[in-house]
């Protein structure tokens, strides 16, 4: 418990690294940016094969304990590195100086008018409904998946591990022939038809049969690119949508939003799980199906907010 909140203060550093990335970065590169960092996280999970291996030697209890370990040197190598390679940005430090005569009463109420603006904006509310089910679901899939595969499909626990590596090999293969002839203005279309390819990995998941490892990687597969084919775009399009001036402040408050959102998961997962292992698998799938006519009424809107942008200015 004491491990679990502590680790909830990652979301602090979080925020800020998020303004750091995209902050200073064009619009139109924002995708280069988040595609990169799904590409480092795809070659970590490469490496998880490793964790197998370990539980299988070691067992789970002790296994795991070596992979703490490890986590911990690697995060605080690549804290110190973070902290020596990348510099504030701009804007970063104009909302210092700002910030350094505010009161916290000001503070506050400052707060207080970026979530008016928020709730005034269909389009910023839109995107974010989209991206807390998009945080929904991962955290979902991700605390149960394992569990599911071990105890209801009856793999091996040092099987499992292969699927993260066999996850990335399909990411990086689809970043390195796919992702290339995407064009911007397809983006949107594109995380539709991700969405629906995640609906459907899901659903040949919950029907797999147990043992069967070849519709458990055909799963896999379909997983893989459908998140290909949104998180990237999903990052992006939140980042585009938030205005420089306030990103620090309204990405808090949409974390906040995500927290109040996916707190209850594990509730939700595990009474679900309780019910049937399949449940949470289908919530899921759930999450995505929702996601898609929120995704498509997006992109009528930004399409119809471009549209009156550039009649305005031709005038």
């Amino acid at each position: 418990m004491i491990a679990a909140i502590v680790n909830g203060f990652q979301k602090v550093p979080h925020t800020a690294f998020y303004c750091l990335l995209v902050e200073d970065t064009a619009p139109k590169e924002r995708t280069y940016v988040f595609t990169l960092l799904q590409l480092i996280s795809v070659v970590g999970g490469l490496f998880a094969p490793i964790g197998g291996l370990l539980v299988y030697h070691f067992s789970l209890v002790p296994g795991v304990r070596i992979m703490f370990v490890l986590a911990c040197i690697m995060m605080t190598i690549q804290f110190i590195g973070r902290h020596y390679a990348t510099r504030e940005t701009d804007i970063g430090y104009r909302k210092m100086k700002e910030a350094k005569s505010m009161s916290i009463k000001e503070g506050m109420s400052d707060y207080l008018s970026v979530l008016k603006v928020m709730l005034r904006s269909p389009l910023l509310l839109i995107i974010f409904a989209v991206y807390i089910l998009f945080n929904f679901q991962t955290t979902v899939k991700t605390t149960y998946v394992s569990i599911f595969m071990v105890e209801y499909l009856q793999l091996g626990s040092g099987l499992i591990s292969v699927f993260p590596a066999f996850s990335s090999i399909i990411m990086l293969m689809f970043m390195r022939w796919i992702m290339p002839r995407i064009a911007e203005s397809q983006v949107n279309r594109i995380m539709v038809w991700g969405f629906i390819i995640s609906v459907l990995s899901n659903v040949i998941l919950v029907v797999a049969p147990k043992g069967d490892l070849i519709l458990l990687s055909v799963s896999t597969i379909v997983a893989a690119i459908g998140t290909m084919m949104t998180y990237p775009y999903l990052e992006t399009a939140v980042a585009n949508a938030i205005d420089d001036e306030n990103r620090a402040k309204i990405f808090a408050l949409l974390q906040v939003l995500i927290l109040i959102v996916i707190s209850p998961s594990g509730v939700i997962g595990g009474w679900a799980y309780g019910i049937d292992p399949r449940i949470p698998f289908l919530l899921v799938a759930g999450a995505f199906a929702i996601s898609i006519p929120l995704m498509m009424v997006y992109t009528k809107k930004q399409h119809q907010l471009d549209s009156s942008a550039m009649k305005n200015i031709h005038f």
